[in-house]
């Protein structure tokens, strides 16, 4: 379990924040290392708080300062309310449909289609002209918050990627590539702490007692190797097009419905 546990937190930690899916690259994963069934779905959960951890670290001035803000400040309570809208689609939907999600899309071939389709969707809002209009987080409207939580809905599709269809959420209704990135990072710590939570009252049972200082390897590899990752994909996406992760997704998706032929 050592290599395993180290490998699926460097996993998670570089695919948690970058536009090609955590939940896809760990089921994929998972299943090329002979790590399936339900501990090791449970597994994969768990360690998705050490990237949520990281983004809390990182952001953690501004996480303290609204925290501090929000009993006297109607400009901090409005910034979290905002948070809040774009929370809920993704909430009551994943909560409606979360046993159809599990016996249906957790597999390679639903993972592999989800990676092409949001492949196909990042080059196609990269070559329509929007007109951007936001530049900062406190400058996102209540609309805007909206319609990024109903594009977190596409997530669901276990492949499809949060990050992918918040930040696409995001420019496409006028936020520039570093805002919309932010606001990503961001919605991710509650939609990721209440998916996790919610899955692990669920199936913590599955894990055994032998599992504690594995998932805390994988939890503390995800922490850091997120940090950097989140670092670089802000520095990143300033002056770079998501193309890249546009044609890793499909090649991958590609490889992947070759190999399951």
């Amino acid at each position: 379990m050592l290599w395993a546990s180290l490998l699926l937190g460097v996993v998670e930690g570089l695919t948690e924040f970058l536009p090609i899916s955590s939940t896809g690259h760990l089921i994929l994963t998972e299943r090329l290392i002979g790590f399936e069934g339900d501990r090791a779905e449970t597994f994969a959960i768990f360690i998705q708080l050490g990237a949520i951890l990281a983004v809390v670290w990182e952001h953690r001035v501004r996480v303290v300062e609204l925290t501090r803000e929000l009993p006297r400040s109607m400009l901090a309570r409005v910034q979290v309310t905002k948070l809040h809208v774009a929370f809920v689609p993704s909430a009551i939907l994943g909560l409606l449909i979360y046993d159809k999600l599990v016996e249906h899309l957790m597999f390679p071939r639903s993972v592999a289609m989800a990676l092409i389709v949001g492949g196909v969707l990042i080059l196609i809002v990269e070559r329509i002209p929007l007109r951007v209009r936001t530049h900062d987080l406190r400058s996102i409207t209540w609309g805007q918050a909206l319609a990024i939580g109903l594009a977190q809905c596409l997530a669901l599709w276990p492949g499809f990627s949060r990050s992918a269809a918040t930040i696409l959420g995001g420019l496409t209704v006028g936020l520039d590539r570093r805002t919309a990135a932010k606001f990503s990072f961001f919605l991710a710590i509650p939609t990721m702490f209440a998916a996790a939570s919610y899955d692990l009252f669920r199936n913590w049972r599955h894990l055994e007692p032998s599992d504690l200082l594995w998932l805390s390897l994988s939890f503390a590899v995800a922490f850091a190797v997120a940090l950097v990752t989140i670092r670089w994909l802000l520095s990143y996406v300033s002056s770079h097009s998501f193309a890249i992760f546009a044609w890793y997704r499909i090649a991958l998706g590609g490889l992947v419905l070759y190999l399951l032929r």
